[in-house]
């Protein structure tokens, strides 16, 4: 492995970590019991994982592009601005990260596991879930979600930006996907971002934590990779 490559790695793996501690962290903050956010809502959430997105990025911005979702990697693969001897190794660094960035979410809430007893709540501190569990449907919404995200993240390639611009309108790309196609599933629109945590999940001492649900955790995983990849057919397409 060269060291570039390698470098690039470690920014896809700590820079998802960011992601996730941030993101779940907002999530944990407004489902678990006596946590100061507690029932803040969904606009909190959304805007706390397009912040997540935005610092992820700077974090890491001189080691590697910032995608911290395989479904990201595979569209800009195929979409020619990722070479396909990254994705792999990507998608690798990014789970990877999303796990611990979930054993970290857990460490900071540790205390509110204990009084919280949604099991639901817990899961969707860590992963997503259907509001209406309907599975089509739900791979539907990611699948489409996600095609937004990646079509808009291969648009801004194209655009002459101010250095230190484009981390931001990821962001606010975040949060207007979160606010407008979150409802029926949470949103993962990122495989990294759901399985990552949910391993966590399954694996650590939570406590008062149910099942992790694996009967769903297809849909996070395939839909956004179907949804980048037609996002970025589209784009060579219209190129």
């Amino acid at each position: 492995m060269n060291s570039n490559l390698t470098m690039q790695l470690m920014g896809e793996f700590f820079g998802t970590i960011i992601l996730v501690l941030l993101g779940d962290g907002v999530c944990a903050g407004v489902n678990l019991k006596k946590s100061k956010a507690e029932g803040s809502g969904w606009v909190v959430i959304s805007f706390g994982w397009g912040f997540a997105v935005t610092f992820g990025v700077f974090c890491v911005s001189w080691l590697c592009p910032g995608h911290f979702n395989p479904a990201v990697s595979l569209g800009m693969a195929i979409a020619n601005k990722l070479p396909w001897s990254s994705v792999l190794p990507y998608f690798v660094a990014q789970i990877a990260g999303g796990f611990i960035g979930g054993i970290l979410v857990w460490l900071t809430y540790y205390p509110h596991w204990a009084e919280t007893t949604d099991k639901g709540g817990i899961l969707g501190s860590f992963a997503t879930e259907p509001a209406i569990r309907s599975y089509g449907w739900n791979f539907f919404t990611e699948m489409i979600a996600t095609f937004v995200l990646v079509y808009g993240l291969l648009g801004l390639t194209n655009i002459k930006l101010a250095p230190g611009l484009n981390p931001l309108l990821a962001g606010f790309l975040i949060t207007a996907i979160c606010l407008s196609l979150g409802g029926p599933t949470g949103i993962a629109i990122n495989p990294a971002r759901d399985l990552g945590p949910r391993l966590a999940h399954q694996f650590m001492p939570i406590a008062n934590k149910g099942d992790s649900d694996w009967a769903y955790s297809w849909v996070p995983v395939f839909g956004p990779f179907l949804g980048g990849t037609l996002a970025a057919l589209l784009f060579n397409l219209l190129s």
